[in-house]
């Protein structure tokens, strides 16, 4: 094998090991999950308005990108946070997003973390539940139970069902 082949092979290889070591994923950060939407400001320029405490929860800052994913219709939109009055339980839709979300709509806010395979294998998202007031509920809970496809975790919880 001449010196450039073997070389390029060398590359080839090197690349695709890096590749893998290095690849990222990305993750469900955090959510808040079936939240009230309070307002829906269609004459403001942009954005949702968040309860801080309940960005706080979700580890979501100010000017993140979020997904809101309107359960009431089926919508979906991405767009950025901005911090309203911590214990309100704001959650108002802002700009050209207004005419895909309406007050009373049901909502769940979603953020989103790149990171490395490993890390990723073992990551469990947070996530914030609301009650029909936006205040946090169920804060013990650290796992979503998933719908009728959901794989059981063990035998026991398997029978259990």
């Amino acid at each position: 094998m001449d010196s450039h082949v073997a070389g390029f092979s060398f590359c080839i290889f090197i690349h695709l090991v890096s590749w893998y070591v290095l690849m990222t994923r990305t993750m469900l950060k955090s959510k808040i999950h079936r939240a009230t939407v309070t307002g829906a400001d269609l004459n403001y320029e942009g954005s949702v308005t968040l309860d801080a405490e309940l960005m706080s929860l979700a580890d979501i800052l100010p000017n993140e990108r979020v997904d809101i994913w309107n359960v009431t219709t089926g919508t979906r939109l991405h767009t950025y946070a901005m911090k309203g009055r911590a214990g309100s339980g704001v959650v108002c839709i802002n700009g050209a997003a207004a005419h895909l979300v309406s007050q009373g709509d049901m909502v769940i806010i979603a953020s989103w973390q790149d990171m490395e395979n490993e890390q990723a294998k073992n990551h469990v998202p947070k996530v914030v539940f609301v009650d029909a007031n936006n205040r946090p509920m169920d804060m013990g809970r650290q796992v979503e139970v998933g719908g009728p496809g959901d794989v059981p975790k063990s035998e026991q919880e398997a029978r259990d069902r």
